[in-house]
């Protein structure tokens, strides 16, 4: 068998927004590459992951879909810690789906981290006739909340790769720019394998290298 590729770094992924946005739709097309014919509401939480190259290095996504519905709450908000990003899911067909991003917002920089990479998701692009919420509008919410913005279809898979690929590649810019430390606890991000941890050092640790004395 084939080795398999070094992973350079595992991200912690949320898939958040209201009950019936498409989130399940949205993980099962980016995993299986394929639309989930019989979705029904998740109860508590789901899990898949997938290995994707961004900007020359492997990284894992372990992609935590979340439940939409109240009644769910509790049980979903113990996953959000240590995120390092998520998709905010809503519905283009929807207001009533647009008008609870705010909160939806608020739990995740609350509850993983302030830090979390975002990306705003309208989701059911493919049902443009029925859109109740502007691509304007919603690119202005996102502009103010300081989000990337896409709109999605998980039945045709439109910008679905694209969106996770999108934040990903965020993080790890993140992480070369040293705005995110991988070794910080609740952080959402760790190094796929230990001997990567040595490569890394700060760049302020190289920097005050001594210098080899020249007597």
């Amino acid at each position: 068998p084939a080795p398999r590729p070094r992973v350079h770094f595992l991200f912690k992924f949320l898939v958040i927004g209201s009950a019936g946005t498409g989130k399940s739709c949205l993980l099962h097309q980016f995993i299986e590459n394929k639309f989930k014919q019989d979705s029904n509401h998740t109860i508590g939480v789901e899990f898949g992951s997938r290995v994707v190259n961004v900007g020359g290095k492997t990284v894992k996504l372990q992609i935590w879909d979340t439940a939409g519905q109240e009644r769910f709450r509790s049980v979903t908000r113990s996953y959000y810690r240590g995120a390092a990003g998520a998709l905010l899911v809503y519905d283009i067909t929807s207001r009533e789906t647009y008008n609870s991003l705010a909160a939806w917002l608020t739990d995740a920089r609350t509850l993983a981290s302030p830090n979390i990479v975002v990306i705003l998701c309208g989701n059911k692009k493919d049902l443009d006739p029925e859109r109740e919420v502007t691509f304007l509008e919603a690119s202005r919410f996102a502009q103010e909340n300081e989000l990337m913005f896409l709109e999605t279809s998980a039945l045709t898979g439109e910008n679905v790769e694209e969106a996770f690929l999108k934040c990903a590649r965020t993080i790890l810019n993140k992480i070369d720019s040293g705005e995110l430390d991988p070794e910080r606890m609740g952080s959402g991000i760790q190094y796929g394998d230990a001997s990567l941890r040595q490569l890394r050092q700060p760049r302020s640790a190289q920097a005050v290298a001594p210098q080899p004395c020249g007597c």
